[in-house]
């Protein structure tokens, strides 16, 4: 196991590179998770190398040694993207799973178009592994999904959720049809109640950016549009609220 006591170390300047800079991300095709409980959950095919402080004697990491190190409190500290660090990081490739055979025509799908909140993304995918959805679709707009704040907001999900990233959504949403899958838009113009509509086949739900909704392509490219009927004053929901409301519908019905 290789000992880190310089900040200046090659390895230390990566790490922060990744945990601070999006597209070092973007053109490494890794991220970084911290603490115990989401390194005990990586994936261990994912992973390139493990970072553990000297005081971290608790955890102990079953991987090669070589991919381990060993670094000072101090060096640890000013790695760590959290105010309290937990003495165990990872550095790790990001998931990538194919969009052949990713849709099928019983699944429960999520569209996301632009969702710009790191931890609304993050919430999201977690909901999603939680109501037992097959798969997320997300266009580039969307935040970034392996940011340290949407990592965490994951709880681990980011490992076990499948997703697409596409250049095209509306391209991708024709393709889900083709396969069965109806799309039913999240819209305040919906006329109907989602606790109305049928989601006990292929259905994909199509969530809007927080502050705009769906655009008119977007609209267009469903096949139904349902609403969330609201009291009070509300107009509108967190669209990771709505998410799970449309989700956990969807499992209600499928195992009814």
């Amino acid at each position: 196991m290789e000992r880190i006591t310089s900040a200046k170390n090659a390895h230390v300047k990566q790490v922060k590179q990744l945990i601070n800079n999006a597209k070092a991300r973007r053109e490494s095709g890794l991220f970084v998770v911290e603490g115990r409980r989401l390194c005990g959950e990586a994936r261990l095919d994912l992973l390139k190398e493990v970072y553990i402080s000297e005081d971290c004697h608790h955890t102990v990491m079953a991987v090669d040694d070589g991919m381990n190190f060993q670094v000072t409190e101090e060096v640890f500290s000013s790695m760590s993207d959290t105010k309290t660090p937990q003495g165990v990081l990872m550095v790790l490739k990001q998931p990538v799973w194919p969009q052949e055979g990713f849709f099928r025509k019983d699944g429960l799908y999520l569209f996301l178009e632009t969702i710009q909140d790191p931890g609304n993304l993050g919430t999201i995918f977690r909901t999603a592994e939680a109501a037992g959805v097959s798969g997320i679709v997300m266009n580039r707009e969307c935040a970034d999904l392996f940011s340290p704040k949407t990592i965490r907001s994951t709880m681990g999900s980011i490992f076990r959720m499948p997703y697409l990233m596409t250049e095209d959504l509306f391209y991708t949403m024709r393709l889900a049809r083709t396969i069965g899958v109806r799309l039913y838009a999240a819209d305040l113009r919906g006329k109907e109640n989602y606790t109305e509509a049928d989601f006990s086949t292929g259905t994909a739900f199509v969530i809007g950016n927080e502050g705009n909704g769906l655009t008119p392509e977007a609209r267009s490219q469903s096949d139904h549009l349902i609403k969330i009927p609201m009291d009070g004053e509300v107009d509108s929901l967190n669209a990771g609220v709505a998410a799970a409301v449309l989700l956990f519908e969807a499992k209600r019905q499928r195992k009814a």
